[in-house]
C-alpha cells in the first residue's frame, strides 16, 4: 500500500472515523491529514482536534473549518431556488452537504500535497457515491480510499476489538450496542436511520426527535413571520437582515418550537435499495413554502411551470451526487436566471406543525394585476368576449378527434 504518501480524511472524531484514522496509518503507513467541517451540526468540534493529536497527527495537518455560511449561501440557497424536493417529500439535507465536504477535502489535498482522500461512508449507502463523484469531478486523478469497502471490520465486535487494541476510547453507548440511530446533522436538517427504524412498520419513538416538539405539544398560539426575498434568496426575517446561515438557524429554532418539519420516509437509494429514514427540517420546510409563495406573484406562468418540470430531474441529480456535473450546472444557470424577479415578502403563520401562507407581495416585480383579476367591474381592462375565440381554437383538435371517432362508428 506504499502508493499513498498522504491522505486527507473526512474526520468527525467519532468512533468510526477514529478507527479509520488508525487503520489508514496501519494499512497504508502514510501521513494522515484530518478535516472536520462545521456545517452547523451543533456539536463541539474541538475534541476532534485533541483526538487527532493523540494519533500523532501534526497540528498543521488538522483542519477544522467553519463552513456554515458557505454551506447555506452557496449550496442550500441555490438548491431552494429550484424548490427542490426528492420523491415528493425529502428536502435533501444530507445530499446537499456532501459536495461542499468533497470540495473542501480536495482544496486541502492540493494545499497539503496529499495524493489521496478518504471518507467513512459505507458500501451500502448513497454518501460513498456523493463523496467520490465530487472528488473525481474536482481532482480526476486523486486516489480514493473507502475503508468500509476494503477492510474486514464488518461486524461491530471486530470494530470495537480493533479500537480497543489501538487505544481508542469507546463510549459506553457503543459497548452496549451502539447509538439507537445513525444520525447526520447540519444547518438544514438532522436525519435518523437504522435500528428501530429499519422496520418501516414501526412508528418512530417520540424521544428520537431532537429539533422539533410534537405538533400536539406545540404552542396553542400561532406565530407569524415576515420573510423577505431578493433574487430568490431569503435576506431578512421580520425586517432583520442576517447572514444566510443565521437566517436558516433562526427558522430552525422558530419552526422547531411549533413542531414544523418532521418527515418519516421510505426512499429509493441510488445504489438500488429502499431505505427508511426520519428527518427534521424545520427551517427548510418554512423556506420552501415561502419561496413558492413569492414566486407565485413574480414568475411568469410558463417559467414557473418549466421550473416545476425540471425540478424532479434537478433533485435526483443532487440526491445521486452530481452537484459538480455539467447537467446540474446547466440547470442551475436556468434556475438562477428565473430568480432575478423573485423579490418581495411573504407572511407565514406557524401553528402546530403547519406552515400557512397568509399574504405575499412584491413592490417591484409582482405580475398580479388586481384590475384584471377582479370579479368586479374591471373598467374594460379585460374583454371577456376574447375568451370565446380562445376556447374555440383550443377545442379544435378535440372536436376534430371526436368527429373522426363518430365517423368510424
Amino acid at each position: 500500500m506504499s502508493d499513498v504518501n498522504k491522505v486527507v480524511l473526512a474526520y468527525s472524531g467519532g468512533l468510526d472515523t477514529s478507527v479509520i484514522l488508525k487503520w489508514l496509518q496501519d494499512t497504508y503507513q502514510c501521513e494522515v491529514v484530518t478535516f472536520t467541517a462545521d456545517l452547523g451540526q451543533g456539536e463541539e468540534l474541538d475534541p476532534a482536534r485533541e483526538k487527532a493529536l493523540k494519533f500523532g497527527i501534526k497540528p498543521e495537518n488538522i483542519f477544522i473549518d467553519d463552513l456554515r455560511e458557505e454551506f447555506v449561501r452557496d449550496f442550500v440557497f441555490p438548491m431552494f431556488r429550484a424548490n427542490t424536493v426528492y420523491e415528493g417529500e425529502y428536502l435533501l439535507g444530507t445530499s446537499i452537504a456532501r459536495p461542499l465536504i468533497s470540495k473542501r477535502q480536495i482544496d486541502i489535498a492540493r494545499q497539503t500535497g496529499a495524493d489521496a482522500v478518504s471518507h467513512g461512508a459505507t458500501g451500502k449507502g448513497n454518501d460513498q457515491v456523493r463523496f467520490e463523484l465530487g472528488y473525481y469531478a474536482l481532482m480526476p486523478n486523486v486516489k480514493v480510499i473507502a475503508p468500509w469497502r476494503e477492510w474486514d471490520l464488518l461486524s461491530r465486535e471486530k470494530l470495537l476489538k480493533y479500537a480497543e487494541d489501538a487505544g481508542i476510547s469507546i463510549d459506553m453507548k457503543h459497548r452496549q450496542g451502539g447509538a439507537p440511530y445513525s444520525m447526520d446533522a447540519n444547518l438544514l436538517h438532522i436525519s435518523y436511520e437504522g435500528r428501530h427504524l429499519e422496520n418501516p412498520a414501526a412508528e418512530a419513538e417520540e424521544s428520537m426527535w431532537r429539533w422539533t416538539v410534537s405538533p400536539e405539544a406545540a404552542p396553542d398560539a400561532a406565530e407569524y413571520l415576515d420573510l423577505e426575498f431578493e433574487n430568490g434568496d431569503l435576506v431578512s426575517i421580520n425586517g432583520k437582515r442576517m447572514k444566510a446561515h443565521e437566517l436558516l438557524a433562526t427558522l430552525n429554532q422558530v419552526g422547531g418550537k411549533h413542531g414544523v418539519g418532521r418527515l418519516d420516509l421510505v426512499e429509493n437509494r441510488y445504489v438500488g435499495m429502499k431505505s427508511r429514514g426520519c428527518y427534521e427540517t424545520p427551517g427548510g420546510t418554512i423556506l420552501l413554502k415561502a419561496h413558492r409563495a413569492i414566486e407565485s406573484v413574480t414568475l411568469d406562468r410558463e417559467v414557473a411551470h418549466l421550473k416545476d418540470d425540471i425540478m424532479p430531474r434537478y433533485a435526483s441529480t443532487i440526491y445521486n451526487g452530481y452537484w459538480w456535473a455539467p447537467e446540474r450546472l446547466a440547470m442551475q444557470a436556468l434556475i438562477d436566471q428565473t430568480q432575478k424577479t423573485v423579490n418581495g415578502w411573504v407572511r407565514i403563520k406557524l401553528y402546530k406543525g403547519n406552515v400557512i401562507v397568509v399574504s405575499r407581495d412584491s413592490k417591484t416585480d409582482s405580475l398580479f394585476d388586481p384590475t384584471i383579476a377582479t370579479f368586479e367591474d374591471d373598467q374594460g381592462a379585460y374583454d371577456q368576449k376574447d375568451a370565446h375565440g380562445f376556447i374555440r381554437l383550443n377545442a379544435l383538435r378535440l372536436r376534430i378527434a371526436e368527429n373522426a371517432r363518430n365517423k368510424r362508428g
